[in-house]
């Protein structure tokens, strides 16, 4: 009765290859059922083997790994881990990402050595999230419809002083869709923890910056929170609100907390913006796998404040809006081609 994964392994480095399949052969129910070198052999593999989930390299000779997406994606999509060497990679990642790519593992080294190791558990938990996630959803990111200006001009009457969003797995490919959709004029700041390892999110806010109308920044120490800007908390530190002495709230950025599964954390972020804008926030709980956002869900209802949440039908993988859901702390589960809407309307 138990599913058992199968995956293809595609990496140019023979070693790779073969550090992969032993460390995913040796988690229960997961079976490696055979490799590729290269994003040409990766297509013939697929299309023989018939694999649940694809691990895939970026740097391949012939045929590289966004090359690969992009050809298999339009056969028939499937889950596929990108693997990346560095950060200096980060816009291939990205490109691999807008293919359709449903997330991504950061390789320690180049090297043929053990250090590749050190990604084992990290990309098995991967592996086993890509292998349920919706097929239906794995498809090119593409920039929502631009918003018309004048849709939520601000006001006193605003409900909420501040946005704050929650993603992971899927989620650059679902913020491509919904940030673009809010207009220039959206009258409060927007805050964002998304999950990615360091090194990828002042080039992914870049990019989300150039399909939006809003200004799209990676968020640094003592910003100020204002209305028209979109601040992406940058990988490896937390994103907390605090005033200064004029009563401006500005961005802190810490390492600390340490005892989070993530960093940045979604449950941070939530109740950090519930403890400084009381019950003016409006979170909203997008595509992931685990249950970040939950207890800052439950911070924000806490002090008044509201819950959107992804709904099933969209998410890549319903695991942060269902442990919201689940939770009673959801107000309203909305598909990504209204959640833009939605937040217009409480706003």
């Amino acid at each position: 009765m138990d599913r058992v994964l199968r995956v293809l392994v595609v990496d140019d480095s023979a070693y790779v290859r073969k550090v992969f399949k032993e460390m995913l052969s040796h988690s229960a129910g997961v079976e490696v059922i055979g490799t590729a070198s290269d994003g040409h052999e990766a297509l013939s593999a697929v299309a023989r083997l018939k694999p649940d989930v694809v691990t895939c390299d970026l740097i391949m000779p012939r045929s590289d790994g966004v090359d690969f997406i992009q050809k298999q994606m339009a056969i028939h999509p499937i889950p596929i881990i990108v693997v990346s060497i560095s950060a200096e990679s980060s816009e291939q990642v990205l490109n691999a990402l807008d293919a359709g790519a449903v997330d991504f593992v950061q390789k320690p080294t180049a090297l043929a050595t053990e250090k590749i190791f050190e990604i084992a558990e990290d990309l098995v938990a991967k592996v086993r999230a890509a292998a349920d996630a919706s097929v239906a959803r794995l498809r090119p990111a593409a920039a929502g419809r631009p918003a018309s200006a004048g849709a939520a001009p601000a006001t006193s009457r605003n409900r909420y002083d501040l946005v704050v969003i929650g993603v992971s797995t899927g989620g650059p490919q679902g913020l491509r869709t919904l940030i673009p959709r809010l207009a220039a004029d959206f009258p409060v700041p927007v805050a964002i923890v998304l999950h990615m390892p360091i090194g990828y999110t002042e080039a992914y806010a870049k990019r989300l910056d150039d399909a939006s109308a809003l200004t799209v920044v990676e968020a640094k120490e003592g910003d100020l929170v204002r209305p028209g800007v979109v601040f992406v908390a940058p990988a490896g530190r937390h994103l907390t609100f605090g005033r200064d002495a004029t009563g401006a709230v500005r961005i802190r950025l810490d390492i600390s907390p340490l005892d989070t599964a993530h960093r940045p954390s979604v449950d941070v972020l939530f109740q950090s913006a519930a403890e400084v804008y009381g019950d003016r926030v409006l979170g909203v709980v997008m595509t992931g796998m685990g249950d970040d956002g939950r207890q800052g869900a439950a911070w924000i209802k806490a002090r008044g404040g509201a819950i959107l949440t992804e709904a099933e039908e969209s998410c890549v993988v319903y695991g942060m809006p269902r442990a919201v859901v689940e939770a009673g702390l959801s107000d309203a589960s909305v598909p990504l081609e209204r959640l833009s809407d939605a937040i217009v309307e409480r706003v």
